[in-house]
């Protein structure tokens, strides 16, 4: 299994909904990344980036929308669901959706830096696993790709601010 780039209708929709959810991230100071898991087209779970305002450092996005679809769901076994997400899941997140067992994963932005599914490697379509899960990459890639550079642009201009206010002191 090869990553998908062919975006469906659905996809871009749910897609809004994951970057809403960036939003809350970044309202928060978080890495804007944002995640949602659907069943049927309808919707389970949401879940953005929380690990500086919890101080845990698995509060990514899809972790808790996959906790949240498991209590919903009353089950382990995500069968049958699709997760979208803004960025490219990392290892830990690509473990867990495998061992959710989701259906698919829809992502917006490449994470060249730490994506596992497709950009340094697929864990989701490892063959060696005993779960495989459809991926379909760059989904609303650019309103992505650019919510999460602005925040990191932004970021940088407070750092050298308080840089040259600690110089002037």
């Amino acid at each position: 299994m090869k990553s998908k780039v062919l975006v469906m209708g659905d996809d871009v929709k749910w897609m809004k909904l994951a970057l809403e959810e960036a939003a809350k991230a970044e309202q928060l100071g978080e890495v804007p990344i944002g995640a949602v898991i659907v069943k049927n087209n309808e919707l389970i779970s949401t879940g953005y980036n929380r690990r500086e305002v919890d101080a845990q450092a698995t509060a990514h996005a899809e972790l808790i929308a996959i906790e949240e679809a498991c209590k919903q769901l009353s089950a382990w076994r995500l069968t049958g669901c699709t997760l979208y997400v803004t960025l490219e899941p990392c290892p830990m997140c690509a473990g867990a959706i495998i061992q959710a067992r989701l259906d698919k994963v829809v992502y917006g932005a490449a994470d060249q830096k730490a994506g596992c599914a497709g950009s340094l490697m697929n864990l989701l379509q490892d063959q060696r696993f005993n779960h495989q899960t459809d991926v379909v990459a760059g989904c609303l890639q650019e309103e992505c790709g650019s919510r999460l550079s602005h925040f990191f642009q932004e970021l940088r201009k407070k750092k050298k601010a308080l840089k040259g206010l600690s110089k002037n002191e």
